[in-house]
């Protein structure tokens, strides 16, 4: 089957024709639908499918994805995302077993995991976390890395998932403190610092990302990383944000991928062990390469 030539991945583009570096293609091969039928059967969600992720096509067809646990349902209304907003259903109990199971069967060298927020639930969902970390190391040999939500600052909870000792723990500033009142108005920028720090603190190997293109000014964007630095972040992703639907926060601009090159160049001279930056860089987009490259550098 040839590969069919795409706009970002299903994203909307609205009235801006979007730069030529945000063509990708979407190539429903072998691997791509054998991911799916796998992730069915399991009734597992990714956050490839719900964010609808551009390099979703590429991502399955290398056999990867990212598990999205705690339903497909956020309590919270963050202005970039295409995740479903509302009340969310009873707690599944049973979905670190199958999404142990999954990672077993995809014979994973990395699982990346993230979630919903579930701000109803006492501890945020951290006990899931928890939960599915440890599943995995009892059925299968791979790294972890969790993409964790603030948990509204809640201290035991996040403790809870640095217990169960992920590989790497992530948790995304995703934009600057001028801009969380649109873009994340139930999160906090002092919350996402001091999580960073506490993970820190707990040994653990720190993750976080930035979507730009919102209408972050470059002092900010330098301001930001220089935080992360401080609180003890050491692998940091930035990508360019894009419109998921007309209803979502409009593109204020595209980045350059020179930019792109810059800001990493400015990332680890300020400090940082590894940047992945580029305009279609997610969170967990080569996530593996990304810990491969970091742990060489150890």
């Amino acid at each position: 089957m040839n590969p069919l030539p795409v706009l970002q991945g299903g994203f909307h583009e609205g009235r801006t024709r979007l730069p030529p570096w945000f063509r990708v293609r979407a190539y429903p091969g072998p691997r791509y639908q054998g991911m799916k039928s796998l992730l069915r059967n399991f009734k597992l969600h990714t956050v490839c499918e719900e964010a609808r992720c551009p390099n979703v096509w590429d991502c399955w067809n290398r056999g990867t994805a990212t598990f999205m646990i705690l339903g497909d349902v956020c309590t919270r209304s963050c202005g970039f995302c295409a995740v479903a907003t509302g009340r969310p259903v009873e707690l599944d109990t049973d979905e670190p077993r199958r999404v142990a199971e999954a990672v077993r069967v995809l014979n994973l060298r990395h699982a990346v995991i993230t979630s919903v927020n579930r701000d109803e639930l006492a501890d945020g969902g951290a006990a899931i976390f928890a939960e599915t970390i440890r599943a995995i190391r009892r059925r299968h040999d791979c790294t972890i890395e969790v993409l964790i939500p603030d948990f509204k600052g809640l201290r035991a909870a996040q403790d809870r998932v640095f217990e169960a000792r992920p590989d790497i723990l992530n948790h995304n500033t995703e934009t600057v403190p001028r801009l969380y009142r649109p873009v994340r108005p139930q999160g906090k920028y002092f919350w996402s610092l001091e999580l960073i720090s506490r993970a820190k603190q707990a040994g653990l190997v720190t993750k976080s990302g930035l979507m730009l293109g919102l209408g972050e000014g470059g002092d900010e964007i330098q301001s930001v990383m220089g935080d992360l630095v401080e609180a003890g972040c050491e692998i940091l992703t930035l990508g360019q944000y894009l419109q998921p639907t007309p209803s979502h926060l409009p593109v204020v601009r595209y980045y350059h991928p020179e930019e792109f090159s810059s800001l990493k160049e400015r990332g680890l001279r300020l400090g940082f062990r590894h940047v992945e930056s580029g305009p279609l860089v997610r969170s967990s987009y080569h996530a593996e390469e990304q810990t491969a490259v970091f742990r060489s550098s150890c």
